[in-house]
């Protein structure tokens, strides 16, 4: 008897340690959910203020274009021969098929525009999403890491800019295209793409016909050609760093389906861990009752 009962404490110890362990797994899990339900808070509350922000910018647009009707001339459409594309992934684990579903969604999109690899200037957020690109994609593919904050994703696009700047100066009426994950729900993102340059001229004339808020119109001094080329260049902001925002989001919200889910799974865990403890606990209980009865009855009999 004395053996069993080794073999069982041994067994116990084993089940402490496990619950122990999963406990701990417990408690990360819970801080990792707690993390991407904050984070996504933040980035939500980020794309309200760029969209508080676009808003701005078309009431800019709209007034430039109805004092100057012409200047939309500077929005005529460019045919499609040389296309920059960024795509926005992530380098952090836990977030689902995010990086897949943006690649093969931009690729896709990419190959229906009938426009040569070599005509493609590629920048990508995120090695990971980088490494998913096969090889002859592009022309030349640019790396970007992906960022972990706000703060880093302001830095990110004032690094983006620039770069779009140095393409669309070296190839005139190339077309950009911007690939992202948007958040769908509290807990789920999905593929999504935006066409911010050339600017669509239907879409201007759209904003020149909207009734304006006011009584009157505001006065500005600058050339309008200057002041058309900043107010695209802020939207082109806008839609950059929206982008990247929405996927920041995206990439958050599978991370919480994913804790959700092991928080699951951990829970089911440990109630079979517990009820196998408190099982083996029992056995070794009865066992050592036994031992105790056995012996006394044997005494009895020597007496």
């Amino acid at each position: 008897m004395g053996g069993k009962g080794e073999i069982a404490m041994r067994t116990i110890e084993e089940l402490q340690r496990q619950i122990g362990a999963t406990r701990d797994m417990e408690s990360v899990v819970r801080t990792m959910k707690s993390m991407a339900a904050v984070n996504i808070r933040q980035y939500e509350q980020a794309a309200r203020s760029l969209t508080g922000y676009v808003q701005t910018v078309r009431l800019g647009l709209r007034a430039l274009l109805r004092n100057h009707p012409r200047t939309r001339i500077h929005a005529r459409r460019a045919p499609l021969t040389r296309v920059a594309a960024i795509l926005f992934g992530t380098d952090q684990g836990m977030c689902g098929p995010l990086n897949e579903q943006v690649v093969d969604h931009g690729l896709t999109i990419l190959n229906e525009l009938d426009v040569a690899a070599d005509r493609r200037f590629l920048i990508v957020v995120g090695e990971r999403a980088a490494g998913l690109l096969p090889p002859g994609a592009a022309a030349k593919v640019e790396l970007h890491r992906a960022p972990g904050s706000l703060s880093g994703a302001g830095f990110l696009v004032g690094d983006l800019l620039p770069r779009m700047d140095d393409f669309m100066g070296r190839e005139p009426g190339a077309h950009l295209y911007l690939f992202y994950s948007r958040q769908t729900s509290a807990a789920s993102g999905a593929p999504a793409d935006a066409h911010p340059l050339p600017v669509d001229r239907a879409w201007l004339d759209r904003l020149q016909d909207e009734p304006w808020p006011g009584r009157s119109l505001p006065l500005f001094t600058m050339a309008p050609d200057r002041l058309f080329s900043s107010l695209i260049r802020q939207y082109l902001f806008a839609a950059v760093m929206g982008a990247l925002v929405d996927t920041m989001a995206s990439e958050n919200a599978n991370r919480l389906a994913a804790m959700q889910g092991a928080e699951k799974n951990i829970g089911r865990r440990l109630d079979e861990l517990s009820a196998t403890f408190h099982q083996r606990r029992q056995m070794r209980i009865t066992e050592e009752l036994l031992d105790i009865v056995s012996g006394f009855e044997a005494l009895k009999v020597s007496a």
